[in-house]
């Protein structure tokens, strides 16, 4: 019923504000075309004489006067005396209405025009527009029909203006009068409708609800078959495992409460069609499950890279943003938006602020790990502390002038934690700091692309594929560490023994020169025939990566079908609504040149990532550089610039400037960019390695999905 009132409501105000505003452009046109026109029958303007004088220069033209009745009643046919139309129209239509006007009577007529004062609703378009009154003078009955046809088709609005000046007046008076009514009953209709309004306002969003609820119940009762023999609805979907006893359990209470006579029937069939995949995650672990489905969704009971992602995401970002103290900075904005957990998971919040808060989890153990490699970096806004002891390094004399040329000496055991504080500002810090960042990412990244390889193992495992086992996991973990694990290996034992070997030499000339003497670039005994070895195996690992799977794919084919000479029957409706991936297709449709030229791609792509995605783990040495170099910029060149002047005003706005550079540029921009290059670590180097990522996410049918599909 509010709803009928209201469009009811709704119709009578449009019709009132439309009678309101043709009364109202009526009243202009009174004001404003009175001046065009006589005020008696016997005289004329100035216009009209010159008007009478061009186009009756014959003399057998009978004057007539300018009554309100002649505009409104028809005039004989045969009458010739000078008559008018006034109305009004757009503004930015005149120009081409009176030129119109001009060539549809051949020049035999008079416009006038005059602004209106203010802008007007027009009644039909209900626009404000700036309009304009005009009067056309003209001749004859045929003018007077091409003029009318004219103004209907431009949308002028012609009204009768009468040439008494009494009647004028008349006119005028009652027009007025009449706004003043229609003024009072809009005004109170508008009250009216704002107390109906106010009155639906409170349970409108409790209907919309209810509206979308019930749409998506029938939006799912039409996905159901209707069995006409048992006159009932069967329908087809999936479930979890864990859920079918609640869903019995659901179908069961929804019988009772419908009282319904037929029970309701729930059983397992197998299916031909791969089913979606579901994880079920919490407020923790779901923005990382989002993170990986954001590049493609699980396969069906494949390894699933977010527990993985867990911990590995947010440490890598760490390792490029490692800084203590920005660390700390970002864990308390973690521990704000977890301490308001409640109240602001019940709020509207703005998309930026949303998802800040559906991350504020992984900003937690980002923020952790940030001060953790804060810590090893000895990095405290870019300024190191003797947190863990004393260094282990010493000035040669007291005076300690030549520890930045000559150097410091080292006079006990290294620094039990992490960096030692005396690199700081010694001339061997960026060499030493960039040897050490680019290293560990070189190591980082070779675990991390194992653990990928690893894991394409557990997937081959679990689905029976003894080939991708044999043919795909054994080459390419050869592959891989024969080159990058044994680099690995290299920087461990340079570590360790404190050579001064060149790493870059040995690798180089593994492929150049194998068995050349290493002389001074030998780490460890036996190192060249293992290189001989380790070079032989990575080259073996290509074809062995090649070939055997797509032939032993052949092989077992042609073995299944072995003797067979005639098509498949497909008898049944299951068969004709297969879907284009379904298994079964995939028995009969065997292509060993497509199976072959995926099979190089892949390798070949393998081959050429392993040297790439190595080389694209740099990015935590480049990424932890940047953000080091910025803050000692912010902190030496802005920091402690403006603290060496003896002014309170120049050291406010430096630390103004520092701060507003620490929170917008190394805190809010750097931890983007490290966010996003940890992103494609996970997505390219890593999850390349195993995770198809072509799979159905698992929507069931939910009333809370309705909302944030909404939001």
């Amino acid at each position: 019923m509010g709803g009928h009132h209201l469009s009811l409501l709704n119709l009578t105000f449009e019709k009132l504000r439309k009678s309101y505003n043709e009364l109202l452009e009526f009243k202009i046109v009174l004001e404003k075309a009175c001046s065009f026109l006589v005020s008696s029958r016997g005289a004329v303007v100035p216009e009209e004489r010159e008007l009478e004088e061009n186009v009756f220069s014959h003399g057998n033209y009978v004057e007539t006067p300018f009554l309100f009745e002649q505009e409104i009643t028809p005039a004989p046919s045969n009458q010739s005396g000078l008559r008018f139309i006034s109305g009004i129209i757009c503004k930015s239509k005149v120009l081409r209405f009176e030129r119109m006007l001009f060539r549809a009577t051949r020049g035999n007529m008079l416009f006038n025009q005059a602004p209106a004062d203010e802008h007007i609703i027009d009644p039909i378009s209900t626009e404000m527009v700036e309009k304009t009154v005009f009067v056309v003078f003209f001749s004859g009955e045929q003018a007077r029909i091409k003029i009318l046809k004219i103004c209907d088709a431009f949308g002028a609005n012609c009204y009768p203006v009468p040439e008494d000046i009494s009647k004028q007046r008349q006119i005028t008076s009652e027009v007025s009068a009449r706004l003043a009514d229609l003024e009072a009953t809009l005004e109170a209709g508008i009250r009216h409708r704002n107390k109906a309004l106010a009155s639906v306002g409170g349970p409108l969003t409790i209907w919309m609800d209810m509206v979308k609820r019930e749409k998506s119940v029938y939006d799912t009762l039409n996905m159901l078959n209707f069995d006409v023999t048992k006159k009932c609805l069967v329908g087809e979907g999936w479930c979890p495992v864990f859920a079918k006893t609640q869903i019995q359990e659901a179908l069961q209470r929804a019988t009772f409460d419908s009282n319904s006579e037929v029970g309701i029937i729930f059983h397992s069939m197998d299916a031909l069609e791969s089913p979606p995949t579901y994880f079920r995650t919490n407020s923790f672990t779901g923005p990382y499950q989002e993170i990986v489905d954001a590049y493609g969704v699980a396969r069906y009971q494949e390894a699933n890279p977010a527990v993985y992602t867990t911990i590995i995401f947010p440490f890598l970002f760490a390792v490029m943003f490692g800084d203590w103290g920005h660390g700390i900075c970002l864990l308390l904005g973690a521990l704000v938006l977890i301490a308001r957990e409640n109240k602001l998971s019940t709020q509207r919040l703005g998309s930026f602020m949303e998802m800040l808060f559906g991350g504020r989890y992984v900003l937690l153990l980002m923020s952790l790990f940030s001060i953790y490699c804060g810590l090893i970096y000895n990095e405290f806004f870019s300024v190191p502390y003797h947190i863990f002891g004393a260094s282990a390094y010493k000035c040669r004399d007291n005076t300690c002038r030549d520890a930045h040329t000559t150097g410091l000496v080292k006079y006990r055991e290294p620094y039990p934690f992490g960096v030692d504080p005396s690199w700081r500002g010694s001339r061997s810090e960026l060499p030493f700091l960039n040897s050490l960042k680019m290293k560990m990412s070189i190591l980082f990244g070779v675990v991390h692309m194992n653990l990928g390889i690893i894991l394409s193992y557990f997937n081959a495992h679990f689905f029976g594929s003894l080939l991708d086992i044999r043919y795909q996991f054994v080459p390419q973990m050869i592959f891989l560490n024969c080159l990058f694990g044994y680099l690995s290996l290299l920087i461990i034992v340079k570590w360790c023994t404190g050579s001064q070997a060149d790493l870059y030499h040995v690798m180089i000339y593994m492929f150049l020169s194998p068995f050349e003497n290493l002389g001074d670039n030998q780490l460890f005994w036996g190192q060249r025939p293992l290189q001989v070895l380790l070079l032989l195996l990575s080259v073996i690992a290509v074809p062995w990566m090649l070939f055997p799977k797509p032939f032993m794919l052949k092989k077992l084919h042609n073995e299944r079908f072995q003797g067979r000479t005639y098509g498949v029957l497909h008898t049944s409706e299951v068969d004709l609504e297969l879907e284009p991936g379904s298994a079964r297709q995939h028995d009969d449709d065997f292509n060993f040149t497509e199976v072959f030229v995926h099979q190089m791609i892949h390798s070949i792509e393998f081959v050429l990532g392993s040297v790439s995605n190595t080389a694209s783990y740099l990015r935590l040495w480049a990424l932890s550089l940047a953000h080091s170099e910025l803050s000692t910029v912010f902190y030496e060149k802005v920091l402690l610039l403006a603290w060496g002047y003896d002014n309170l005003v120049v050291r406010l706005v430096g630390l103004a400037v520092f701060s507003f550079a620490t929170a917008f540029i190394l805190l809010m921009m750097e931890s983007l960019s490290a966010f996003l290059h940890a992103l494609r670590l996970h997505w390219v180097e890593f999850q390349n390695k195993f995770y198809h990522g072509d799979g159905c996410k698992f929507r069931p049918f939910s009333f809370a999905s309705l909302t944030e599909d909404e939001n």
